[in-house]
């Protein structure tokens, strides 16, 4: 079984960085303001021959300060509790700090092995610290420079005895999996929610807007479906979104965007379907993604039904392009109508892999220009004459048309409707590519 190293240590000593060079990718959030880490988050990672999950803590903070910094604490103890190997971090050219040495102190009393590691050692510097981190109790730190990618040999060897090596060969393959990803504004609830689906206290909640800060990945399973949920931050307006941690937070959603197949837009029921979550809305419909919407908070609307309708009216106005969405009112805080998200999740991801068969296309092409023919231009019409689909995620579909180049926008969009509701495509991207030409397979 693959081992779990916890990457632990206080705030801004460069943990982030290293998890990232350890997974290989730009996974975590980094920046030089202290605590960006909050939720932790794991990885499959490699160093030499041995590989083995990584996991990202946040600062270790005093649990004095407040009632986040205490979550975030607990969430540091609970992680190390579950790890087999711990790299304590510290910052050769802070040295050895107050906080560091409580830490240490704390960390002597667990059972987890411990490796210390001191990081921000490029060109040789922070000598002082280096030998300073001796008085920590753990014997001889590893000298690292994470971002310079300095020092990952002796890492790896001190780091050998305690995780055995595996061979990329000896790991199972990950199952395939939905990608699932939950978005929204600030403070309506996406983490709590997410705590509700996965059935624990995973992630970081607070009545604060802005707690969670970067994409936090999680795995778990629904019904023996893997799932790998995403929480993410919240989106503002991008007239608001000033400071480059927040600018980092923004990309990061982003990138969770792009990576997953279905996009769960959290709505507040007191203020549903504001500008900014129509702006997220088309962001996930324009990057192809089954979408999914939940009106959180459902049990502090005075005015259900009116909220409800008032919601419908907006989304056949302002997202004609995902007509049918599906909407679901339920409270994460209580649980109420929870248990709907997830088949309503995993029927939109099946609608956004469905494949329709060529025949049946063309007797609806045949249908649909019956009814409603193309418009003439300069007196000569306009011939459709094939319909395929040519691939899923969305479903996509080549229209072969004697001048593709004069079919009005408008008719593309009676096509594209009649065809979700003819099909039973409901909420889900359709892309229609006009092609110039006879039928290819005639």
């Amino acid at each position: 079984m693959m081992k779990t190293v916890a990457i632990v240590g206080r705030p801004n000593v460069g943990k982030s960085t290293l998890f990232n060079r350890l997974v290989q990718e730009r996974a975590a959030l980094t920046h030089d303001t202290p605590g960006v880490t909050r939720d932790w988050r794991e990885g499959a990672a490699s160093l030499g021959g041995l590989v083995f999950r990584a996991i990202d803590t946040a600062g270790f903070e005093e649990e004095t300060r407040g009632e986040l910094e205490a979550k975030m604490r607990a969430q540091t103890e609970r992680v190390l509790a579950e790890a087999d190997v711990a790299l304590f971090l510290m910052d050769v050219r802070a040295g050895v700090t107050p906080l560091d040495e409580r830490f240490a102190s704390w960390l002597r009393k667990q059972n987890t092995p411990v490796l210390l590691v001191a990081n921000k050692c490029e060109a040789g510097s922070g000598e002082d610290g280096y030998y300073a981190a001796f008085e920590l109790g753990f014997g001889e730190p590893v000298a690292i420079s994470a971002e310079h990618n300095e020092g990952m040999a002796e890492l790896y060897e001190r780091l050998a005895p305690l995780v055995e090596a595996e061979t990329p060969a000896e790991v199972a393959d990950a199952p395939d999996r939905l990608g699932l990803v939950i978005v929204g504004r600030p403070n309506v609830g996406k983490s709590t929610l997410a705590n509700r689906l996965i059935g624990e206290e995973r992630l970081l909640t607070s009545p604060e807007a802005g707690t969670t800060r970067d994409a936090v990945p999680v795995s778990w399973e629904y019904g023996g479906k893997a799932v790998f949920l995403v929480d993410t931050a919240g989106l503002r307006r991008k007239a608001r979104v000033g400071e480059k941690l927040e600018q980092l937070s923004v990309e990061a959603t982003a990138k969770a965007i792009r990576r997953a197949e279905v996009v769960l837009l959290v709505l507040d029921a007191e203020r549903p379907l504001e500008k900014q979550d129509l702006v997220i809305a088309g962001q996930a419909i324009e990057e192809g993604r089954a979408l999914v919407l939940a009106v959180n908070k459902w049990d502090l609307a005075k005015h259900p039904a009116a909220v409800m309708a008032g919601l419908n009216e907006r989304l056949e106005r302002s997202l004609p392009q995902a007509r049918g969405l599906p909407c679901l009112p339920l409270s994460a805080k209580t649980g109420a109508g929870v248990e709907r998200l997830m088949p309503a999740v995993l029927e939109a991801y099946e609608t956004w892999n469905r494949r329709l068969p060529t025949a049946g296309l063309n007797r609806w092409l045949g249908d649909v220009t019956d009814r409603h023919p193309p418009p003439a231009v300069r007196g000569r019409p306009l011939k459709l004459r094939y319909l395929t689909q040519v691939k899923a995620r969305p479903p996509t579909f080549a229209l072969f048309v004697s001048r593709p180049e004069k079919l009005p926008e408008s008719y593309v969009r009676y096509l594209v409707n009649d065809l979700r509701e003819s099909f039973a495509l409901p909420g889900t991207p359709i892309r229609f590519r006009l092609r110039k030409g006879d039928n290819p397979y005639a």
